[in-house]
């Protein structure tokens, strides 16, 4: 994949992540209820998520944000890419940035509907070791938590 740079996110990243998080979830999750409007997501990103946690962006050409992947400690807490970049694997870069930076434990949580999240994780060596009922998401939707460890 020539012409995409992986690269920590900066402040004026935020809201080109956040646009990112926003095109994917919708694509990807129709059938889950945002509990946040845009703009609240695109405040949570400006004001948490790129300052405050280990945010990447995937770049491509002309510098347009297609990917957003970001780390809490050990917490793949985020990875999301431009729906019309999946596939071309870009989520493979995004999990082994994250395995450099956590070499001995990574986890992670995903809805159950999300069969190609699940099944995306599970190709990288992570093991689903929970599920829930959604009732401690704010989407309440059931998820699942999956953990990698070497």
């Amino acid at each position: 994949m020539t012409g995409i740079v992986l690269r920590r996110a900066v402040a004026a990243d935020a809201g080109a992540a956040a646009d990112v998080w926003l095109r994917s979830f919708a694509a990807a999750l129709p059938t889950v209820v945002r509990p946040r409007t845009d703009d609240d997501v695109r405040d949570y990103f400006r004001d948490v998520v790129v300052p405050l946690r280990e945010t990447w962006v995937a770049e491509a050409d002309g510098g347009r944000i297609v990917g957003v992947m970001v780390l809490d400690g050990e917490l793949l807490s985020q990875l999301y890419l431009d729906p019309r970049w999946r596939g071309r694997g870009l989520g493979d870069r995004f999990v082994t940035v994250a395995k450099e930076r956590c070499p001995d434990r990574l986890t992670l949580w995903t809805f159950q509907v999300n069969g190609p999240a699940r099944r995306f994780y599970e190709r990288h060596g992570f093991v689903a070791v929970e599920t829930t009922d959604g009732q401690g998401n704010e989407e309440r939707e059931p998820d699942v938590r999956y953990v990698w460890q070497p």
